[in-house]
């Protein structure tokens, strides 16, 4: 016996959650290994710190993309968390599951168990929803999910344009459709932020049965024969073996999940044999299928100076009331994330009347996090294709760990990726021009007004477009020989070893990716306490 059932690789949103859920069983033995450290930081507290920790190295690994093609060889920055709650203390706040035929997409796909009726018992199990009571929400889960708590008279404008245009309402994007303008739901608690680590692992903590390292960074998976048997890791300098007498089970991302995979010689076999690596199961799939949305930003300057946070942040006066709405209710633009009101709407491209579009409006701009605001009343409108068929890799560079990985985004590389990209700045521009917001606007920074050709746009899109940090997809989840990981989400061609992360979506979700992710473990649990 080992001391473990069970060894978690990663803290993030998947394994934060899957630890809480195991171990309330108390013959559970649970031993959760993360490479990075507390998540004990007032920015990662504050809801709008997230412009402050994305690009933090302390609390992000900051790995780049190869140079693109599609985006004018560009490299494309893509930081994932590395801190307890992963991504889900770092990100945006966004919680939106995706549309309902995202899950029905996956059962089609040979994800069986996995369409959106089997999916919505378990959004529902992990969510308390501050808002109306509904079938679709959940009211006695451990993260907390609160409506929009800010008001901003640009960002309402804009929803009349919207609306003008032909958009909908919509009062809840987790409700019956995604289809419709509407205000955005965070993962707040309180006046706080709530994360995996908040709302899942840290009232874990106390558990006899659960273990967590911090700094604790893994090798590679060990086996006995095709049976994984544990982990290896480095922690204060030193090499550490540890065993699980039922599984392991791999948490670590996109990124990090393929890495590990092919280091422990799981992975195309052409790719182990450059480096050195033993072929154990030749998976030609593992770190292929790499999908993210790619957004493109539109900028323009408002006329009145009081209605863009670029002018209040530099206000004293201004900081003083948003930090006293704060204290006082939880609410102002202290209380928001990376998006304020938006919604899904359908290009030409459309099929069926389900969104191709997804968009996000903030009264402020900037370069990206962690970069000063802009000199001027900048407002912004971003969005992206809901469903994009370009597609990337993830593999190793070295048989040494400590290596990223070679990222390939292959951003555009579709041509309906273009047209649908295409389409939306031009809807974007529409709403601009709309009655009820054009006369608040005095110039189009981003793209800038001077573009009017489809080829203009296009290049202006190649040149600005930015990931929203969406990667998924890397150990697909199937029915089929050649899918990474089985319906019960264990990896194929060996023993022992399972998949519970984003990496195992067959197909990127609609919208963001935080709030799926934290389904795929509610669901993981219900399945591995099943067997």
């Amino acid at each position: 016996m080992s001391g473990y059932d069970y060894i978690i690789v990663g803290a993030g949103t998947a394994g934060a959650t899957l630890a809480a859920r195991l171990t309330e069983d108390a013959a559970c033995r649970v031993l959760v290994l993360e490479s990075g450290g507390s998540d004990r930081n007032f920015w990662l507290k504050l809801p709008v710190g997230y412009y402050k920790s994305i690009y933090n190295s302390t609390f992000s690994h900051l790995y780049r993309s190869e140079p693109d093609d599609g985006i004018n060889g560009r490299q494309m920055d893509c930081p994932r968390g590395r801190v307890i709650g992963g991504s889900s203390s770092i990100n945006g706040l966004i919680y939106i599951r995706g549309q309902h035929e995202d899950f029905e997409d996956w059962e089609a796909m040979g994800a069986r168990g996995w369409g959106y009726e089997d999916v919505l018992p378990h959004f529902r199990k992990l969510e308390t929803y501050s808002g109306p009571p509904s079938q679709y929400r959940g009211a006695h889960g451990p993260l907390q999910i609160s409506d929009l708590r800010n008001k901003n008279s640009a960002c309402d404008a804009w929803i009349r344009a919207a609306h003008e245009m032909g958009l909908p309402s919509n009062p809840d994007f987790n409700g019956a459709s995604t289809h419709g303008i509407g205000s955005y739901q965070l993962t707040l608690r309180g006046r706080w932020r709530d994360s995996a680590a908040t709302a899942f692992l840290k009232p874990a903590m106390g558990r006899p049965n659960l273990t967590v390292k911090l700094h604790a960074a893994v090798t590679g998976v060990t086996f006995t024969g095709q049976r994984a048997q544990g982990v290896t890791y480095r922690q204060d300098g030193q090499e550490h073996t540890a065993c699980a007498d039922c599984e392991v089970i791999l948490c670590g991302g996109s990124v990090q999940t393929p890495q590990i995979l092919q280091l422990s010689g799981i992975g195309p076999a052409d790719l182990l044999g450059q480096h050195g690596i033993t072929v154990r199961h030749d998976a030609p799939e593992v770190g292929e299928n790499l999908q993210d949305h790619i957004q493109m930003r539109t900028i323009v300057e408002l006329k009145d100076r009081g209605l863009s946070l670029n002018d209040h942040m530099r206000n004293p006066f201004s900081l003083a009331k948003m930090g006293l709405d704060w204290l006082v209710s939880g609410s102002g633009p202290l209380s928001v994330g990376a998006g304020q009101v938006g919604g899904a709407a359908c290009t030409k491209y459309a099929e069926g009347g389900r969104p191709d579009l997804q968009l996000f409006v903030m009264p402020l701009s900037v370069d990206k996090p962690g970069k000063p605001l802009h000199p001027y009343s900048g407002f912004t409108t971003s969005f992206w294709q809901c469903h994009p068929e370009s597609r990337g890799s993830i593999r190793i560079s070295s048989a040494d760990p400590a290596r990223d990985p070679t990222i390939r985004m292959n951003y555009f590389e579709a041509q309906r990726d273009r047209d649908v990209t295409l389409e939306g700045l031009k809807m974007v521009r529409d709403i601009y021009q709309q009655p009820a917001f054009r006369n608040m606007w005095s110039r189009e920074v981003i793209p800038g007004d001077a573009l009017g050709s489809d080829d203009a746009m296009m290049n202006a899109i190649r040149a600005n477009a930015t990931t929203v940090y969406h990667l998924v997809g890397t150990c697909r989840m199937g029915s089929d020989d050649t899918a990474v990981v089985d319906p019960d989400l264990r990896v194929q061609g060996v023993e022992g070893l399972r998949v519970v992360d984003a990496s195992i979506m067959p197909k990127i979700t609609s919208a963001n990716t935080n709030a799926p992710t934290y389904m795929i473990a509610e669901k993981a649990s219900a399945i591995i306490r099943s067997n």
